[in-house]
């Protein structure tokens, strides 16, 4: 399965933040938005960074409560690895384990046309599976 189809199935929305807000409002967002990860965007559009449940925990962790008015530049991860929509989920999975992330943005030509995160990857191998699966006994049994 490609990148491509688990956006087609799960849709495109990236929820963003700007690298100036507070960690304490980016922290809000994610809690609101029931996500664990969101992209850091310019004023541009362009990728700066990404900000992740892991990095609020690092910078909390470090600087306590007075990280919470640090902005999300401060503390975003900005060595951002990207997937692209032609990619496979093996080799997402693969990359995403090497490298110990769980989320990453999805960009053409330079433009975040979505994230996948490993949650979503999983659930295509279990879904691709358990239809393999289903193929075979309708095959045995015909």
């Amino acid at each position: 399965m490609l990148v491509s189809q688990i956006l087609k199935a799960k849709g495109d929305v990236v929820f963003t933040a700007a690298p100036a807000e507070t960690v304490a409002a980016a922290a809000a967002l994610l809690h609101a938005r029931r996500v664990g990860a969101m992209v850091v965007v310019d004023e541009g559009e362009e990728v700066v960074g990404i900000l992740s449940e892991r990095d609020l925990v690092r910078v909390i962790a470090e600087k306590g409560t007075e990280a919470l008015k640090l902005t999300v530049a401060d503390c975003m991860t900005r060595d951002v690895i990207f997937a692209d929509p032609g990619e496979t989920v093996d080799s997402l999975m693969t990359r995403m384990t090497d490298r110990r992330i769980r989320h990453l943005p999805v960009c053409t030509d330079g433009r975040l046309v979505g994230i996948v995160s490993i949650g979503d990857l999983v659930k295509s191998k279990i879904a691709e599976t358990v239809a393999e699966a289903e193929g075979l006994k309708a095959y045995i049994s015909a």
